[in-house]
């Protein structure tokens, strides 16, 4: 016991002292980025201290708690305006230096901006919701709560595995602390327990989102059903041949397929194969109507693109989603007539959290869905300025949901400016400016 007694001391002076080393003295200030780029790395809340009047220590720890427990790579910085970090290009210079793929949330002053990668969320979205929360005199704490409450339902990707325990320390962050406790007590349960929780969150995004693809799948595969059935084609009819026999055979071998794939799928990108084996039993279907009717054989194309049950497109139309640019599209013939009369096609809808909404309008689980009917890399043209083409167009659709595990939000290092969303004439900042149009500089936007 007394040779126990020396080492135990020696090992707790030695962590006071490394503690010590760590904590700020008196009235010290940060580094201006660097700093910020530090804790951030270790915790997804920073406040400096020359800001420290405009969020509490608790509601720091409260708020990077909400955050850990969403485990999104959602980053958090409070700063002075002071010369320490100048506006022109802050987040790009702050993204640069914490290297962390992720959406970042920066108070300066009494003015608030955000910048993020476009894998995690799209530029576009995250500027309204900078929008959303940039009342006139909004509280800090509040306009912080209110943007992390909106924005991490809708991001992609995870928190990095560098954050430790949640909390800020007046530019020290807590999570350092614990991490370097960590390493003195050399917990490897610890860790084990982190990486088994963020695996099971991911988990759970998976079958959220199969979820909701499972009822949209199920209605195609129905109707789809239904169609066979009301074909009422019978391959000993008097004038059936060998090619009618031929599609219908397609149809029902795409039908039972679709079934089957659709009771075995355990992934999101799983839907993909089924609505690609849906697809080709649709134009079966047309071919053998085709056939029974003595019509020329349908052209292959895509299917309608406002609701892919309406079978293989006729033709292409001019159509402006809202708030969009126009753009070319595949049509059924009743659709093209409805756009020709001035009205509203007859659009696909599927649930969302604000109620029934067009396909396009929806998140990105329905990215596989959509994609299995109109592959070839199609459908981000076709989607350009929708909410799920913003997100079909970014490296986290192939990630997530074409093939993927849900991942992202880990480390990438400063090589991210091409692509949009950071950094250059690439988007997001109008170029590196914070705030893209006026932001922090003036000129508009606070």
């Amino acid at each position: 016991m007394r040779t126990r007694i020396p080492l135990l001391s020696a090992l707790g002076g030695l962590l006071l002292l490394l503690l010590l080393a760590l904590a700020p003295s008196a009235g010290a200030r940060a580094a201006g980025i660097p700093d910020a780029a530090a804790a951030l790395k270790q915790g997804p809340v920073y406040v400096d201290p020359g800001a420290a009047d405009q969020l509490s220590q608790a509601e720091a720890n409260a708020l990077a708690q909400k955050i850990k427990d969403a485990d999104k790579p959602l980053l958090v910085a409070v700063l002075p305006a002071s010369a320490e970090f100048p506006p022109n290009g802050l987040i790009d210079n702050l993204r640069a230096q914490t290297g962390v793929t992720g959406l970042y949330a920066v108070r300066l002053g009494d003015r608030f901006d955000a910048g993020v990668d476009p894998s995690v969320m799209s530029p576009a979205a995250v500027q309204n919701l900078v929008t959303s929360v940039s009342g006139p005199g909004a509280d800090t704490a509040t306009q912080l709560n209110d943007f992390v409450d909106q924005a991490l339902p809708a991001m992609r990707g995870s928190a990095p595995d560098s954050w430790g325990s949640v909390g800020t320390d007046s530019g020290v962050p807590v999570a350092g602390l614990v991490t370097l406790g960590a390493v003195v007590a050399v917990s490897g349960a610890g860790a084990y327990a982190v990486v088994r929780r963020k695996r099971l969150r991911k988990e759970a995004e998976e079958r959220a989102a199969l979820d909701k693809l499972r009822v949209v799948v199920d209605e195609d595969i129905t109707a789809f059903g239904e169609e066979l059935e009301r074909l009422d084609f019978h391959p000993g009819e008097p004038g059936a041949d060998d090619a009618m026999r031929d599609d219908y055979e397609r149809s029902l071998d795409s039908y039972d397929k679709a079934k089957s794939l659709m009771g075995s799928a355990t992934h999101p990108h799983d839907v993909r194969a089924v609505t690609e084996s849906l697809e080709d039993g649709r134009f079966s279907l047309a071919a053998l109507a085709a056939r029974r009717e003595s019509r020329p054989l349908p052209e292959r194309r895509s299917p309608c693109f406002f609701d892919p049950r309406h079978g293989p497109s006729t033709e292409d139309r001019t159509w402006t989603p809202a708030g969009g640019t126009a753009r070319q599209v595949p049509v059924c013939t009743v659709d093209a007539t409805r756009l020709d009369d001035g009205l509203d096609p007859l659009a696909r809808t599927v649930d969302t959290d604000s109620g029934r909404r067009p396909y396009w309008e929806a998140g990105p689980a329905y990215g596989p869905w959509a994609g299995g009917y109109f592959g070839g890399g199609l459908l981000p043209g076709l989607l350009m300025g929708t909410m799920l083409g913003s997100m079909l167009a970014t490296p986290a659709y192939a990630s997530e949901y074409g093939g993927g595990d849900f991942g992202g939000g880990d480390f990438s290092g400063g090589d991210f400016g091409s692509g949009g969303g950071f950094g250059g004439d690439s988007g997001g900042f109008g170029g590196g400016d914070f705030g893209g149009g006026g932001g922090f500089d003036g000129g508009g936007g606070f």
